[in-house]
């Protein structure tokens, strides 16, 4: 069995003043959001796109000066919740791409998210009904 070679649409690095000397790596995929951190450690983690139910973008002074934004993803996913994609370059741009591809996500597969005031209802086949 072939394995399928991930085609990644972006990726960059966690920034400090500017210059990527971390080593946490961001990418982003047509379905996943990918995280990569450690040097000697290494974690990987990953969310899937159609997951993902709000997006932010922070940029304080000093990350305005160094051209860099923090962009939040909020998902329902159990493992990563709260998402903190931290110190990368052009985030208004990142934040749109993202945003873009989460909703090709849930329109691939037929979801939407209505504006719920209990997490545990979810509506995958839209017909109104808890799934």
């Amino acid at each position: 069995m072939a394995l399928k070679s991930i085609n990644y649409l972006w990726s960059d690095r966690k920034r400090w003043l500017g210059i990527p000397w971390t080593f946490t790596k961001y990418s982003l995929s047509e379905d996943r959001f990918f995280i990569k951190k450690g040097f000697l450690n290494k974690t990987y983690d990953e969310v899937l796109l159609y997951r993902v139910r709000d997006i932010s973008l922070k940029r304080s002074l000093w990350q305005r000066m160094f051209g860099v934004g923090t962009i939040m993803l909020y998902a329902s996913d159990a493992t990563n919740p709260a998402i903190e994609v931290k110190n990368i370059k052009q985030s208004e741009q990142v934040k749109e791409l993202i945003h873009l591809n989460v909703e090709t996500c849930k329109d691939k597969r037929r979801m939407r998210y209505g504006e719920l005031v209990d997490d545990r209802f979810i509506d995958e086949d839209g017909d109104g009904l808890p799934d």
